[in-house]
């Protein structure tokens, strides 16, 4: 039999009104104590609040649209998951659209969960480019997320590419690299030109020459990649590291390097960026500075939902910083090189799942100590 407020009062020996307006998040005055008192025993007695009847009262559905422009995108799922787990928090709920790369859709996935009356809307990887072609009659909040053309709009999260370029920079230069050539993205998305920026600014930073023969332009895909690798290869005078804008690219140049005869790392050091599932299981392995996508969605989620609590938007996009990913393509690694599991596999998780309960078993006596301590202080 469901818990209800009352339930929650008795056991708190509060006012169903008290009750009420602790687990409403009011901004009512209420005793520290009380707090405590209430909100243990609504997770004791397993309280779960009815959300329709509380957002019949404050006018919310306690859903958010989630807009995704591609499925198949290797940067969605983990994105989504972001999402997820911060609307979770606020005891919110994702509704997920595809709109399958087609601008159409979008438009009407978007008109679908505006008739639904959701609070509000993140696109993830849109392609709807200014805000004036935003479906009439959108009146909630919306975020974009990773956005991969004209991404500098307002209420926008990305990755800090430029950080991530200089991480990449800094790395190959502390490995003892001063001819470092780039393999740049398409010139009209914004992630591209934020990396050859990161890529330039890094070696001027660090007091090296930039020569326009050493940065080759790419496409995102494997195949101008290894274009890029042998033109490279074929210089006078070669490079000794590759910092590529994504790791399609980068494997295509390690490709065209050994076909060349070229060792990698031993002759020419190679790093990537993205850190995708292929980094880790090709050979070698391939260093890239890691996307990060779980934080994207999450701070993307966090501004809308501040955004519907009356917060303002971001007028300049929100940067988020990601990490430089070692493996055997820089020659940095140390020890036998291995194959890394395949990250959404059903094993894998599974593997995860048991390594986390005997960590917890492991560690549960210390743990329950704590808890008991400060239950009762």
């Amino acid at each position: 039999m469901p818990t209800s407020l009352a339930d929650v009062a008795q056991a708190a020996g509060v006012s169903i009104a008290t009750a009420s307006r602790v687990l409403a998040g009011s901004k009512h005055p209420v005793a520290e104590s009380t707090r405590r008192k209430v909100l243990n025993a609504a997770a004791r007695i397993g309280y779960q609040p009815n959300l329709i009847a509380r957002g019949l009262r404050i006018e919310r559905t306690y859903t958010i649209g989630i807009v995704v422009e591609n499925l198949l995108s290797p940067f969605v799922p983990p994105i989504v998951r972001g999402i997820q787990t911060r609307l979770v928090q606020d005891g919110y709920m994702g509704m997920v659209f595809s709109a399958d790369l087609d601008p159409r859709v979008e438009h009407e996935a978007v008109e679908a969960l505006i008739r639904r009356q959701i609070d509000g809307i993140i696109f993830v990887e849109s392609w709807l480019w200014p805000d004036t072609e935003l479906p009439g009659g959108l009146s909630q909040p919306y975020v974009f997320v990773h956005r991969p053309v004209r991404s500098s709009g307002p209420n926008s999260i990305i990755a800090d590419d430029c950080l991530g370029a200089g991480l990449a920079m800094r790395h190959l230069v502390a490995m003892g690299h001063r001819r470092i050539a780039h393999i740049s993205g398409p010139v009209d998305w914004d992630a591209a030109q934020r990396r050859i920026r990161g890529y330039e600014d890094g070696m001027m930073d660090l007091g090296l020459p930039i020569d326009a023969d050493l940065i080759v332009p790419g496409d995102w895909e494997v195949q101008t990649g290894y274009a890029a690798g042998q033109r490279l290869a074929a210089l006078d005078d070669p490079p000794s590291a590759i910092f590529a804008a994504n790791d399609l690219m980068a494997v295509g140049a390690i490709y065209a390097l050994q076909d060349a005869g070229l060792g990698v790392p031993d002759d020419v050091a190679v790093v990537g960026y993205d850190d995708r599932e292929i980094c880790g299981v090709t050979r070698p392995s391939v260093t890239s500075v890691r996307m990060p996508t779980h934080e994207m969605g999450y701070a993307a989620a966090d501004l809308l939902l501040r955004m519907c609590d009356g917060a303002q938007g971001v007028e300049h996009p929100v940067r988020v910083a990601g990490q430089l990913v070692i493996r055997d393509s820089c020659g940095a690694r140390q020890g036998s090189p291995g194959f890394e599991p395949e990250r959404g596999s059903i094993a894998r998780a599974l593997l995860l799942s048991r390594a986390t309960q005997i960590d917890q078993l492991s560690r549960g006596g210390n743990r329950n100590a704590r808890f008991h301590e400060a239950e009762h202080t």
